[in-house]
């Protein structure tokens, strides 16, 4: 997983709440257990019409919002199932931070195992916020100071200690039990030695 520190671009918004997981990757992308080429599913039934051509006036098809790494959305953002393909797909398509005022527990979860950086933040800033996607203008993510700044205003939001730390570190589940290698080695030689029964095969 990349470390995360600092993004800046120009958001695109996505006004649209409750958006669920199969909404964000549909099922037909399921097959796949790799993280990468998922980006092309990403917002499928609303980026593409049945013959798979792109819809013109949706925000991720059109310039310069096809480049964004911010994604700002409407509330209850990521809910339905726990696919974990929908933050791999937002992932590979380029979007690294999705910003909303509420996301379903889950999803929430699930960016921070995969490199996205969810931000919580009040309506009344994501309304601020859109304007500057439809200004074309750029704003900035640092996790470090967790602020987002926007013109010559600086936000602030929250984020759990640990969480902050996995994305800055790019420790996802694997990587954290790595750190423990020592000790997990420790723990079958001792294991071995006093169990040595446990190793036979019937």
């Amino acid at each position: 997983m990349e470390k995360f520190n600092k993004v800046k671009s120009i958001p695109a918004y996505l006004p649209l709440q409750n958006i669920d997981t199969d909404m964000i990757v549909p099922k037909q992308f399921l097959k796949t257990i790799k993280r990468t080429g998922l980006g092309e599913g990403l917002f499928y039934e609303m980026r593409f019409n049945e013959k798979g051509k792109e819809i013109e006036n949706f925000v991720l098809n059109t310039e310069p919002y096809k480049k964004s790494k911010i994604l700002i959305a409407g509330k209850n953002f990521g809910c339905g199932s726990s696919r974990e393909h929908a933050p791999w797909a937002l992932l590979d398509f380029g979007i690294s931070c999705v910003i909303s005022s509420s996301f379903a527990d889950i999803f929430y979860n699930n960016c921070f195992k995969n490199g996205i950086l969810p931000i919580k933040v009040s309506e009344e800033i994501i309304l601020e916020l859109s304007e500057y996607s439809k200004r074309k203008e750029e704003i900035e993510i640092n996790l470090e100071n967790q602020v987002i700044t926007f013109g010559n205003k600086v936000q602030k939001f929250e984020v759990d200690a640990f969480k902050k730390k996995c994305l800055m570190e790019g420790l996802d589940d694997i990587a954290l039990s790595m750190e423990k290698i020592n000790l997990i080695d420790s723990f079958e030689k001792k294991v071995t030695e006093s169990r040595p029964w446990l190793l036979k095969n019937d």
